[in-house]
């Protein structure tokens, strides 16, 4: 018996394999949690990229708020060429609700989607012809998780005195970093994006889409 456990103990055999077993897991859980981290920072930069597209799309295309462009400018002497309706005279904001559906409310008022162009929502989203949507650059963006806001600046173009100059803010609220390996190894939970945004004045809004 003593001959026995003397050569018992002394034995390796099978240590390595009990050390793969108790290091795997946690190597495995660090890879696939860089992955996973790393995949957020694709979505944070690709959300990013989403807002500057659609507030670029926003600024030169017809305004989802339909009463826009009747927010002109009230001049009491014509040879004040591009004098600027006051800043905070309107207050535009678009928002979509998870069937797609647009709306826009006007100085905080309902969202109703009578005041909203649900083909200027979706070209903003989906892009055009031309140039690509927010949703091409964030392939997970629902239309419900965008916002988009026309204020007025309080400026006025010397070349287009009898039009709206709002500052356009394109915001994605609520969306979802999606976790894929550690939602199941680890039980994660998706994670609330912080909200991001994209500001641009006004310049040029058409009534056709580029």
């Amino acid at each position: 018996m003593v001959m026995l456990r003397s050569r018992f103990w002394p034995s390796e055999c099978g240590a390595t394999m009990v050390e793969a077993a108790i290091a795997m897991p946690l190597l495995l859980t660090l890879l696939l949690g860089f992955v996973d981290f790393g995949y957020a920072f694709y979505q944070w930069n690709a959300g990013n990229k989403a807002v500057q597209a659609g507030a670029r799309l926003a600024q030169i295309s017809t305004p989802v708020a339909l009463g826009l462009p009747s927010e002109t400018l009230t001049q009491s002497d014509v040879t004040k060429v591009g004098t600027a309706v006051p800043a905070g005279t309107y207050d535009y904001v678009c928002t979509a609700s998870a069937a797609g559906v647009a709306c826009c409310s006007i100085g905080g008022g309902a969202c109703l989607p009578a005041n909203a162009s649900q083909t200027s929502f979706d070209a903003i989203y989906d892009g055009t012809a031309n140039r690509a949507g927010m949703h091409d650059f964030l392939p997970m963006l629902e239309k419900s998780e965008v916002r988009i806001e026309y204020a007025a600046s309080g400026l006025g173009y010397w070349t287009r005195p009898n039009g709206p100059v709002p500052t356009i803010t394109v915001s994605i609220v609520n969306h979802q970093f999606q976790f894929f390996f550690l939602a199941g190894l680890l039980g994660f939970n998706n994670i609330t994006m912080p909200s991001m945004l994209s500001t641009v004045t006004g310049e040029d809004l058409k009534s056709t889409f580029p």
